[in-house]
């Protein structure tokens, strides 16, 4: 299949930026819209396509701006619509798209919808906007049904009436402070196709939609006695009755054919931890654009792991007519470059603090750069993390008293959460806060060893994780690697014995994954993960080259 050159989406590298962590204008330890807009030159500069920004709509902070109160306005501690509109054209002048987050599946508790619903009678029309529910047992005193929290606990919360008495149960799958909207309720639908056009008008190229696959529930809210955590797959061929309904389908159905109304391609991606031949249904030509590949980022550092994830993505996706994402961090996750420092999986979301086993930093890194090269030579289009650029780790150090991940707290202080890939990111040597802001405050501290990871210590420095980025972002784009047909090169390396290859364009792709060198094919060399990446004429052990295939 064949496409025209706008659609752009399809080998687009989107970058993610997390407001509260990018950049602080106003000096208030909180990062700001106004210092994205003066930072977005450096995004540029890296070869990234366009940028995602993660929520910064009215919030309480629950989590992380994940509790929308409103999702037609600006926090006052990001900016204003004014400071929305000047990020818009800024970018658009740098030739940079905007994709924004959608958060379809759950609001704020301080939404005026939900505050209505919590003073309005059960039945009400009020809390049908919402999953309001008797409790089972005497007097209801038990939830509704047995889904647990992806926060941990009860996905249920029970309210006190009007008049003073325990009352019905709200569903929450994330936590008590974000009630799940009810899908099933027309005026929720027509809540979000307005949001969706306020911001099409405003100039925004896409949505990110957060949850996409959880909006819809099974009828009767059934029981599901299974965990639901990570990349959700049946249980004897049924999806849990919380995710993956098929109620969703018409929705993004719905949803593009608005964004089909506007020019300039405005895209969809969906946020669903989905094995990749249940994610490729929400791709269809009539639904969304792309859909976020976590069967990938999950993956260990394993190259018959990673081959067969990438056969059975590209296949899912190419069934349907859809282009293949790929990703290794984002706000949710361990960065990769910690948790490549492991042997073996890692969990993910769980946090890592002082007093656990701490990752092999060096290893980390040089792995995670020999990872970037393998995704970045994948055909299909690619997410990058603010920081992973500079080789940023996990901080491992936080204090518990400072950690502000709901799940630290839901999991009775057992899991530490997300924070550590969201501490803000260090732009100079020195300096308050690193260049983050002009005070030395920030809403999460960073280590004292940031400054070494900083944007300026690494410009223009031959080798430093910066200018492999941006090396491998241009070779990406003039070899038309992301275009092109994966073809693996069998007689180079197998899989099951550490080593990828195989060509896209006008590269072919070597990683070694393994612990023993290996020898290297002919060619000319364009990039290497690291400077000893080669030795001899092997390629040395975790370590990744790019070879033109022009010759």
């Amino acid at each position: 299949m064949t496409h025209d050159d706008h659609d752009w989406w399809r080998t687009a590298v989107i970058y993610q930026v997390y407001p509260r962590s990018f950049a602080d204008a106003d000096g208030d330890g909180t990062g700001d819209l106004r210092g994205i807009t003066d930072r977005l030159d450096h995004i540029a500069s890296l070869g990234a396509d366009a940028i995602w920004l993660s929520p910064f709509y009215p919030s309480p902070q629950a989590d992380g701006g994940y509790d929308v109160a409103d999702y037609r306005d600006v926090d006052p501690v990001y900016g204003t619509l004014a400071d929305v509109d000047a990020l818009l054209d800024r970018a658009h002048d740098l030739g940079l798209r905007v994709v924004v987050d959608l958060v379809p599946n759950h609001c704020s508790d301080q939404h005026p919808l939900f505050r209505r619903a919590l003073a309005a009678p059960p039945g009400s029309p009020e809390r049908a906007l919402f999953h309001f529910r008797d409790g089972r047992g005497s007097g209801g005193d038990e939830p509704p049904n047995d889904w647990e929290s992806m926060f941990q606990g009860p996905a249920w919360t029970r309210v006190t009436e009007a008049d003073g008495s325990p009352g019905q149960w709200y569903l929450h799958m994330f936590a008590p402070e974000q009630p799940d909207w009810n899908w099933d309720d027309k005026r929720v639908h027509d809540e979000f196709e307005t949001t969706l056009r306020f911001w099409l008008d405003r100039g925004v190229d896409g949505f990110r939609v957060d949850v996409c696959d959880a909006i819809v529930k099974a009828p009767g809210l059934p029981d599901w006695p299974h965990a639901t955590h990570g990349v959700v797959e049946p249980v004897d061929g049924v999806m849990p009755p919380m995710w993956d309904q098929e109620g969703i389908h018409d929705v993004f159905r719905a949803w593009r054919r608005i964004l089909d109304g506007y020019d300039g391609q405005r895209i969809l991606c969906a946020e669903a931890w989905l094995p990749p031949e249940r994610a490729a249904r929400i791709v269809r030509a009539d639904e969304m654009h792309q859909a976020f590949n976590f069967a990938y980022l999950a993956l260990p550092w394993d190259a018959a792991a990673i081959r067969e994830t990438v056969d059975v993505s590209l296949a899912a996706n190419d069934a349907v007519g859809a282009p293949t994402t790929w990703v290794l961090s984002n706000h949710d996750v361990m960065r990769h470059a910690s948790r490549f420092g492991y042997d073996g999986p890692v969990e993910l979301e769980s946090g890592v603090g002082a007093d656990d086993p701490q990752p092999d930093r060096a290893l980390g890194l040089r792995r995670a750069r020999a990872a970037t090269m393998v995704m970045l030579g994948l055909p299909g289009s690619a997410y990058l993390y603010q920081g992973e650029e500079l080789g940023l780790p996990e901080v491992t150090t936080l204090p518990d008293d400072v950690r502000q991940d709901p799940v630290w707290e839901r999991s009775g202080h057992t899991t530490r959460g997300r924070d550590g890939c969201r501490v803000p990111l260090p732009w100079t040597p020195d300096g308050p806060s690193f260049g983050f802001g002009e005070s030395g405050h920030t809403w999460l501290p960073q280590p004292e060893d940031f400054g070494t990871f900083a944007v300026s210590e690494q410009t223009g420095v031959e080798h430093s994780t910066l200018e492999l980025y941006r090396a491998a972002l241009t070779l990406r784009a003039s070899t038309g690697v992301a275009a092109g047909r994966l073809e693996w090169l069998e007689d180079l390396g197998r899989a099951d014995s550490g080593v990828l290859a195989w060509s896209s364009g006008g590269l072919t792709v070597f990683a070694n994954l393994g612990g023993t060198p290996t020898t290297l094919p002919a060619g000319t060399i364009v990039l290497r993960s690291v400077p000893d990446a080669v030795q001899d004429g092997l390629l040395a052990p975790d370590a990744a080259v790019w070879i033109s295939a022009s010759e």
